[in-house]
C-alpha cells in the first residue's frame, strides 16, 4: 500500500517549501503535482526573475496584508527574510537585493531557484509524482471525540496514504498555468469555508479612451486612490503605464487588489491619479513659475516634460480645453486652475479587467478563521494543512507573496503530528 507519513498537494514555492521541510525531518513524504513539471507558476514569478522576498522587518511586512498579516507571525518567526536568503544559499542559490528592497537569485532567473528546490527534493529523497491530479481527500472519525482525521488521497488513477495531507494548490490566477480552484473544492468537501473570490495584481480597464494616446511611457511615483468618500483610504503608490483600453504598471498591480471587489459591488469605480509625483497644486504652481523664470517663452508641454511624457501632457491639456503650445501664463484663471487640478488629481473610471486570465494573484480563499496559524492546520480536520495563496491572505508586489508561501510552506511541514 502507498504508505507516507504526509501528502503535499501542489507543487508551487509553497508545496515545494513544505515537502522539503517535512523531507529534512526524517519524515516519508509524497509531493502531486497535476501538471507534468514542477513549479510552473513559480518558474512564471516577475516575469521569470523570481522576486524572492524583500528586505522590510517582519512586523513591516505584515502591516502590507492589512487586516490578515498578524496570521502570519508563526510563519515568519520561522521563516523571515533572512532565513529563506540562508535557505536558498545552503541548496546553492546567492541572492541579492539591487535596490536595497527586493531580494533576487543573483542571475534574476526562476528556473535557478525551481531547479534548487527539485535538486533538494531529490537529495531528500521526497516521491515526486506529476500528472498527478487529486480528486479527494478521504478522512475518518475517531471516537470518542468525533474528531475527524485525515487518512490519505485519491487521484484520478490511484489512493495514496497518510495521516498527514498540506493542500498547496495556490488559487485561480493563471489557469493556463494550472490553476482551476482544486484545493477550495478538496476543503469544501472536508467542511471549510471558502471567502469570496476576486482576481488581484492586473491591468485595469477604464472608461476614458484617452489613454489610448499615452501608451509606452511609465509614468514614475504615480499615486492612485479611490474617488468615493467611503473607501478614500484605498490607495497604491508606484509605476504607471497606460494601455489602449486602460492602466497597468506595479501601482496598478497593487491597486487591484483593492479595486476587483468594490467592482464586483458597484459596477465601476472612480479613481483620482496624482501623475505629478505627489505634487499638490500650490507646489505645481511654483513648478510653473520657477520654469516661467528660467525661460520666459516656455510653453506648458517644455515646463511640463521632466514631470510628465509628451504624450500626457497634450491629453491632459486638451481636456481641460488648453493647448500645449501655450504659455501657461496666458490662460485664463479658470482655465489654469483646472489644469493644476488635473495634473495633481487626474480623474479616471475603473470600468473592469480580464478575470483570473490575467491576475498573478488571488484575493480571498479557504478561511483564516479555522486555519491555525501556530501550525497551519486545520481546526477542523486534524491532519490536514494550509500554505500559500489557497488561504484568504495576499500582499502587494515586491516579494511579499512568495516569501509568504515559502514561509507558511515550511511551517506547515514543519509541526507535523
Amino acid at each position: 500500500m502507498n504508505k507516507y507519513d504526509l501528502i503535499v498537494i501542489g507543487s508551487g514555492a509553497a508545496g515545494m517549501c513544505a515537502a522539503i521541510k517535512a523531507g529534512r525531518d526524517g519524515k516519508k513524504v509524497l509531493l502531486l503535482e497535476k501538471l507534468s513539471k514542477l513549479g510552473a507558476k513559480l518558474k512564471a514569478t516577475g516575469g521569470g526573475r523570481c522576486n524572492l522576498t524583500n528586505t522590510l522587518s517582519n512586523e513591516d511586512f505584515m502591516a502590507k496584508f492589512g487586516r490578515n498579516g498578524r496570521f502570519m507571525r508563526d510563519a515568519l518567526t520561522l521563516l523571515d527574510h533572512n532565513a529563506l536568503i540562508t535557505f536558498f544559499k545552503e541548496i546553492g542559490v546567492l541572492t541579492h537585493a539591487p535596490d536595497g528592497f527586493r531580494v533576487f537569485p543573483v542571475g534574476h532567473s526562476s528556473q535557478t531557484i525551481l531547479t534548487a528546490l527539485e535538486d533538494e527534493l531529490t537529495r531528500l529523497h521526497v516521491n515526486v509524482l506529476s500528472s498527478q491530479k487529486v480528486t479527494e481527500i478521504f478522512s475518518e472519525t475517531l471516537h470518542p471525540k468525533g474528531t475527524l482525521h485525515v487518512r490519505g488521497v485519491k487521484t484520478e488513477t490511484e489512493a495514496f496514504y497518510a495521516p498527514n495531507v498540506i493542500i498547496a494548490t495556490g488559487g485561480l490566477g493563471y489557469p493556463t498555468l494550472g490553476a482551476e480552484g482544486d484545493g477550495y473544492a478538496l476543503a469544501s468537501a472536508l467542511g471549510h469555508t471558502t471567502t469570496e473570490l476576486f482576481p488581484a495584481m492586473m491591468p485595469l480597464s477604464t472608461k476614458e479612451s484617452w489613454t489610448d494616446n499615452c501608451r509606452a511611457d511609465t509614468i514614475a511615483k504615480v499615486e492612485l486612490r479611490v474617488n468615493i468618500k467611503k473607501y478614500n483610504k484605498l490607495k497604491a503608490k508606484g509605476d504607471l503605464i497606460f494601455t489602449k483600453n486602460g492602466i497597468r504598471g506595479p501601482v496598478v498591480l497593487d491597486f487591484a487588489r483593492e479595486i476587483t471587489p468594490l467592482l464586483s459591488q458597484l459596477g465601476e469605480v472612480p479613481i483620482i491619479a496624482n501623475l505629478t509625483k505627489g505634487m499638490n497644486e500650490d507646489e505645481m504652481l511654483r513648478h510653473f513659475k520657477n520654469e516661467t523664470t528660467k525661460n520666459p517663452d516656455a510653453t506648458i508641454e517644455e515646463s511640463l516634460l521632466r514631470i510628465l511624457p509628451s504624450s500626457v501632457i497634450h491629453e491632459l491639456c486638451k481636456l481641460v480645453g488648453a493647448e500645449a503650445g501655450m504659455k501657461f501664463a496666458k490662460l485664463e484663471g479658470k482655465q489654469r486652475a483646472e489644469l493644476l487640478k488635473i495634473l495633481i488629481s487626474t480623474p479616471l473610471t475603473i470600468t473592469g479587467h480580464d478575470g483570473f486570465k490575467m491576475a498573478m494573484i488571488t484575493r480571498g480563499g479557504i478561511s483564516l478563521k479555522e486555519i491555525s496559524p501556530q501550525t497551519m492546520q486545520s481546526k477542523i480536520v486534524k491532519g490536514l494543512y494550509f500554505c500559500g495563496e489557497v488561504m484568504d491572505i495576499d500582499g502587494p508586489c515586491g516579494g511579499y507573496n512568495l516569501q509568504w508561501s515559502f514561509a507558511s510552506g515550511y511551517l506547515a511541514g514543519h509541526l507535523l503530528d
